[in-house]
This record gives C-alpha cells, sequence and structure tokens, in this order.
C-alpha cells in the first residue's frame, strides 16, 4: 500500500475543513447583533470591526493555503528524506534534521504574521508591537519550538527503543507530564517575551487578595504584564497549582476597567479553581495524549510507511509530523467538540461563581469591554460555537449572568 496517497487525502480533507470554517466565519459578520449586546459598538466601530473581521479571515485563508501547499509538497517530493540524506545515519540526528526542516519552512509563513500583526493591526490601531519586538519573537518562538520538538521526539525515540509496544500508556503519560511542566513553568517561560512588575499597594491589590483567601487561595504575588508593548489588547489569568496562586494583569487592562470589573473577572477565574476545570482539562489532556500514543504505537509499528515518503527506516522526527499534522488532525475536530462543549459549561459555572460573590452586573460590564477592546464578533453563527469555541457568545453569557442574578435575588 502506498501510505503517501492516504496522507495527501488527509492533508487535504483538513485544509478543506478549516477553510469551510472561514466561510462560515464571514458570513457570520451579516448576522444580526442580538440586542443585550448592541450596546458594544456604536454604528462607525461595528463597520470598523466588520472591515477588521474580513481582512484577518482574508489572511487567513491566504495563509492556511500557503501551509497547505507547502506540506504537500513537502511530503508529495519527499523532501524531508532527500534533506535528512545530508545528515548522518544515527536515528537521532535523522530526527533532528526532520525537525529543522519543518522549523526553516514554517519561516516560510512568517510573512503572512508579519502582515497581521504590523499591517492588520497597526491599521486598526491595536498594535503597539515595534519591528524590533516582532523580531526578536519570532527568534525566541523558532528556537522554542525547536526545542520543544526535540524533547518531544527524542521522548518518542527513547521510549519506542526502550519499551517497544509498551509506548502507548508510557508516551501519553510523558506527555502530560511534559504538558504540566510547561504550565508550571509558564511564569518563567512567560518571562521571554514579557516583562513583569508587582501592582502597586491599593484598593485593587486588597480585593483581589481578600477575594482569593476567602476561599482558601494563597495569593503568591500580583504582577502587571507590560502588554502594551504589543497591543491595546486586554485579558489576565491566574497561574500556579493548587491553592497557592500568581495574578498576572496586562497592563491594558488596568488602563480600561474599574477595580470591580477586574475583581469580577477574578472571580469567575477563581470559579474555575473552586469547579475543579483544571483538573478536568488535564484528564482531557492525558485523554488526548492516550489517543496520540495509539496513533504513535500503530505508525511506528507499520514498517511499510518509511519507503513510502523516501526513508530507508523508521524517522521519528516524520514520525511526529504523520501523527500530529495527518492522522490526529483528521480526528481533532471530533474531540474538539467534547472539549469545547465540556469548556462553555465550565465558563458558564465561573460566570456564575463570579455572580455568586457579588460581581455579576460588573462581569456583564467588564466582559462587554474585553468584547470591545478585543473587537469580538458578537454573532458568530451557531455552528461554528458548537465546533470551535470554547467559550460560550458573550450574548450567552450575559442572558446567563442575568439569570443567575434573578436567582440569587430570589434567594
Amino acid at each position: 500500500m502506498d501510505f503517501k496517497v492516504p496522507a495527501v487525502i488527509i492533508l487535504t480533507v483538513v485544509y478543506l475543513y478549516g477553510m469551510l470554517l472561514n466561510v462560515i466565519s464571514m458570513r457570520s459578520m451579516k448576522n444580526p447583533v442580538p440586542a443585550n449586546v448592541a450596546d458594544v459598538y456604536d454604528p462607525e466601530t461595528y463597520q470598523k470591526w466588520r472591515k477588521y473581521k474580513g481582512e484577518k479571515s482574508r489572511l487567513a485563508v491566504i495563509s492556511e493555503t500557503a501551509s497547505f501547499v507547502i506540506s504537500l509538497l513537502l511530503i508529495v517530493l519527499n523532501v524531508y528524506a532527500s534533506f535528512a540524506g545530508f545528515f548522518p545515519k544515527t536515528l537521532f540526528l535523522q530526527m533532528l534534521a526532520v525537525i529543522l526542516l519543518g522549523a526553516i519552512t514554517d519561516l516560510l509563513l512568517i510573512p503572512f504574521s508579519y502582515y497581521n500583526t504590523m499591517v492588520i493591526e497597526e491599521k486598526y490601531g491595536f498594535n503597539r508591537c515595534s519591528r524590533k519586538t516582532f523580531w526578536l519573537d519570532q527568534l525566541k518562538s523558532f528556537l522554542i519550538g525547536i526545542l520543544i520538538s526535540v524533547i518531544v521526539g527524542g521522548l518518542l525515540m527513547w521510549i519506542h527503543q526502550a519499551l517497544g509496544d509498551l509506548l502507548i500508556v508510557v508516551f501519553a503519560g510523558a506527555m502530560t507530564l511534559l504538558l504540566l511542566a510547561i504550565a508550571f513553568l509558564y511564569p518563567v517561560l512567560s518571562r521571554i517575551f514579557n516583562k513583569f512588575t508587582p501592582l502597586e499597594d491599593g484598593e485593587l491589590k486588597e480585593k483581589l487578595t481578600a477575594l482569593l483567601e476567602r476561599h482558601g487561595y494563597k495569593v503568591r504575588v500580583i504582577q502587571v504584564m507590560d502588554a502594551s508593548r504589543r497591543t491595546t489588547k486586554s485579558n489576565a489569568y491566574f497561574s500556579g497549582f493548587g491553592k497557592m496562586k500568581t495574578i498576572v494583569l496586562f497592563d491594558t487592562m488596568l488602563e480600561q476597567m474599574t477595580t470591580d470589573e477586574i475583581c469580577a473577572v477574578f472571580a469567575h477565574e477563581m470559579g474555575h479553581g473552586l469547579h475543579r476545570d483544571t483538573l478536568r482539562n488535564q484528564i482531557l489532556s492525558f485523554l488526548q495524549m492516550l489517543v496520540i500514543g495509539i496513533l504513535a504505537w500503530l505508525t511506528l509499528r507499520t514498517q511499510e510507511i518509511w519507503p513510502a515518503f523516501g526513508f530507508d527506516s523508521v524517522n521519528y522526527g516524520f514520525a511526529l509530523i504523520l501523527i500530529m499534522s495527518v492522522e490526529f488532525a483528521l480526528i481533532a475536530p471530533l474531540f474538539g467538540l467534547l472539549v469545547n462543549y465540556l469548556s462553555r459549561r465550565a465558563e458558564y459555572r465561573a460566570d456564575a461563581q463570579a455572580v455568586q460573590e457579588g460581581y455579576g452586573d460588573e462581569l456583564i460590564s467588564a466582559l462587554k469591554k474585553l468584547a470591545r477592546e478585543n473587537f469580538a464578533d458578537l454573532a458568530p453563527s451557531p455552528l461554528l460555537v458548537k465546533l470551535e469555541y470554547s467559550h460560550p457568545t458573550l450574548s450567552q453569557r450575559i442572558d446567563a449572568i442575568k439569570n443567575s442574578n434573578k436567582r440569587l435575588s430570589n434567594d
């Protein structure tokens, strides 16, 4: 059997699915805006949003098409195997050759990222990223991407060589631990790209600390990230495992929101912790890694695969490409349906927690500000929401928050 044919077919199907999502997204721009979010954009800003959305969608179509064509050519013409031929015939160096070529070809897509950041985002007033910062970010991402790929490929090679058919569970466990380690180290890794300063003493710091400590959380530190170096868009997040938390605020959020609105956002985030959503995500992550482990086992035990792509024997770097970009990419939308459904339910629960903390109205105003500042789609296609959205729409969230407010008032 020529395994190249099904690989090409799958790549094409995945690409066409992505194009279908883009078409649905672009058509949803004509959807009427729900009444409860009609005040997010004024008429002039709404027209600006439509132009912005249109330009971003068209760029996505072009960049995804370019990525598809590059991936197709690399596989059809056996470029990976040809490039690996210049390297010594050891398992590690052969794997490294494929990983390096994949990273180098990714550089061909940087112009699309540049156009997105330095042209579209600049045109609509969101970009604050200098050219120097942009290119430094690309270099850092390039090097980190190679490092992570080598670690994952090395794990796959070592586990397969040492344990053979035990690969499935061991590789799934190792990948889960790697993801947990990255999450644990995220506060350190994020310093590669951003600067952090402690939040000044005052009302906001006191309220955030009291909010978390009331539920048994200990606040390690509250930091402000210099997001404004790159964008005007706003966000915030928790980091850390268990009850010890680091709070990170974008400096843009401090500029755009009131103290109680920021507390509302963190009451929501705290709700995720109280409802053990992080633990559920870790379980789902392990299940996903288990599926990838099964795919890895099937791929590596099928010796006929490698000659079809020009290799003399197994190449662990190319195995990663087949597993992630071809095999798992085909079933990822099905897995995403479940993950996104559970995630949307978790968002409703977290919003309800903010209501319980007395921040329901403030959460609504905060979400509207986030939508306005981040140029969110207020009326996406219901089909697109089911297929792709990890969060309910803004309109759905506001309706649910108002219902929670009513129930709380009646109790």
